[in-house]
């Protein structure tokens, strides 16, 4: 086992060493991605076909390999915090707090009328593939997670909707900056933003005062994005690792008894992609542009399956390849965090409920059911943490919302890494559609990079 183990190790490293030397003949970073992503898939297949995934080789081989994976996501969300925190509080001492006011608004709107879309597509799809809760087979494991999902709703139910808003306002900043809390990521948002406005009515009561905390924002916020690109130099090989193991370990037994709803996530997912297109292209810009210099971007957050790790590199894409205003990139990428993820908390919890909904009686084409479940899931994207896990979180505050059963979100743990990859890239391509249509809609795009 462990010589075998540490051949398996020896070739990773060779696959590595591939990725430096790509940079070393000065392939672009974008190009390193994705071959490190086709790497990872090709590696990873090859252990599952020939080993299996429960082959004690492979599994040591992963032990040490998701060393070089794990110690990247962590990297990426110890950053995360910091990076939301002065990026919204950059945003706001930048620009008068009208035009703060405006910029919010518009891409809070976007994030929510795009979850909105995608929840639609998600029940449709669901109700022409037929799928239905009945069909889904409870074993050991997904019976454990199905009462683990009830205890969830059990706490969140012992707290009313008003406490529920309320603590999106952080009695400790501290506390929710160290992740704490249900809505930690979102009360860093709101923390931030009152920093940043205060920082604004100071310049009426002491500019001086006013522009020296300024110079230290600014100052801090290219430390902190120094530190980001440091970070982002190690993508390649951070993805060549997460790829390598998702792949290696899939059960692929249990995700073939449920390739109906695998296809019928991935179909919506990809509408949700072409609705972005269009969405792109409505507002006169080149849709193709988009998404070719937003691939590497999408393709981490497939990989990592964190909409929170993958914000260094949202928010780089929309300012350095897609020309959007700093502010207003550095507001959707943080918003878009722990509000309106297209994919977390629009089509899944709308596919979930429109599995539910046959066995309750309810036609899933009814159209009261379907504005309902599009105005639920719209709203209640607000919170939902940007890390694996948050879809889960989505799907239950959704299904108790419109009075179905929750055990249906703890059933589909077998398949939860396959679609929730596909589902963490859609979020960050929503986070990204609404910092570029928002820019353009304010006409503060740099139209010169974008088409470059």
């Amino acid at each position: 086992m462990y010589i075998l183990g540490t051949v398996l190790i020896c070739i990773f490293i060779f696959l590595a060493y591939v990725l430096v030397f790509m940079k070393k003949i000065n392939k672009s970073f974008n190009f390193r991605v994705v071959f490190a992503l086709c790497l990872g898939i090709i590696f990873g297949s090859v252990l599952q076909i020939v080993f299996g995934s429960d082959n004690k080789a492979v599994l040591f081989a992963n032990s040490w390999i998701s060393i070089v994976g794990g110690a990247y996501v962590r990297l990426l969300n110890m950053i995360v915090i910091p990076l939301i925190f002065i990026s919204i509080l950059t945003a706001i001492v930048r620009q008068d707090s009208k035009g703060l006011g405006k910029k919010a608004t518009r891409v809070i709107f976007i994030l929510l009328f795009t979850t909105a879309i995608a929840a639609f597509l998600g029940a449709i799809v669901t109700a022409i593939f037929n799928l239905s809760a009945s069909s889904i087979q409870k074993g050991a494991q997904e019976t454990q997670r199905a009462a683990q999902i009830v205890k969830t709703l059990e706490s969140i139910s012992s707290k009313t909707l008003q406490s529920q808003l309320i603590e999106i306002i952080p009695k400790n900043p501290f506390a929710a900056m160290a992740g704490m809390g249900q809505n930690a990521t979102l009360a860093v948002v709101v923390f931030s933003t009152l920093i940043g406005i205060s920082a604004l009515q100071l310049r009426k009561i002491n500019k001086d005062s006013s522009e020296k905390f300024k110079d230290f924002v600014l100052m801090l916020h290219d430390v902190v994005m120094r530190l980001v690109q440091i970070i982002l130099r190690l993508t390649p090989y951070g993805v060549l690792a997460l790829m390598t193991k998702v792949v290696s370990t899939s059960n692929v037994k249990e995700i073939l008894k449920l390739v109906n709803f695998v296809v019928a996530n991935y179909l919506a997912i990809a509408l949700m992609f072409v609705v972005h297109g269009i969405i792109i292209l409505l507002v006169g810009l080149n849709p193709i542009k988009f998404f070719k210099k937003s691939a590497p971007t999408f393709l981490f957050a497939f990989s990592s399956r964190s909409s929170a790790g993958t914000l260094p590199l949202t928010v780089s894409n929309q300012i350095e390849n897609l020309g959007v205003d700093e502010g207003i990139s550095n507001l959707s990428s943080s918003l878009g965090v722990s509000i309106g993820q297209n994919g977390c908390a629009g089509i899944y919890p709308a596919m979930l409920a429109g599995m539910i909904a046959p066995t309750l009686g309810i036609n899933p084409f009814g159209i009261l059911f379907l504005l309902k479940l599009v105005i639920i899931t719209a709203f209640a994207s607000f919170g939902i943490a940007g890390v694996g896990g948050g879809a889960t979180f989505a799907a239950i505050t959704v299904l108790s919302a419109m009075g179905f059963p929750v055990e249906l979100a703890g059933l589909l743990v077998a398949i939860e890494p396959l679609i929730d990859m596909a589902r963490t890239a859609l979020n960050v391509s929503g986070a990204t559609v609404a910092g570029v249509v928002t820019s353009k809609s304010l006409k503060t795009i740099n139209e010169e990079i974008y088409n470059k």
